[in-house]
């Protein structure tokens, strides 16, 4: 079978998500030990990155979703935070979805759902 490769971008991309997301899961956990109200779903967040992350590793279409969405929920947090802030997501917003739905990426996530079935 002619196996799309995997573009260096996404595989750089996925594991900066699993990276991300395990620090900031490390680093808030004590937060979830506290019991703090909003932990939980801070710890979800980091979760949601670990996963997309490894998923898009793995060509699953659905995870560059998941992973555009969860950049994006940081530009929408960040609104209520410094300018600068939220510029800096916005940038980096723009770039991840530039890198998850170039036509190579595109190519990548789909040819692997049709293997798939």
């Amino acid at each position: 079978m002619n196996r799309i490769k995997r573009p260096l971008s996404v595989t750089v991309l996925g594991w900066v998500y699993i990276a991300v997301g395990a620090v900031g899961f490390a680093f808030h956990f004590s937060e979830l030990l506290a019991l703090r109200y909003d932990s939980v779903w801070v710890e979800l967040t980091e979760a949601a990155a670990i996963l997309s992350g490894a998923f898009m590793l793995r060509g699953h279409n659905w995870a560059r979703w998941v992973a555009l969405a969860w950049i994006a929920l940081h530009v929408a947090v960040s609104a209520f935070h410094p300018v600068r802030q939220l510029a800096v997501h916005c940038v980096f917003c723009a770039i991840i979805g530039w890198v998850l739905f170039r036509p190579a990426a595109t190519r990548y996530f789909h040819r692997a759902r049709i293997e798939s079935t």
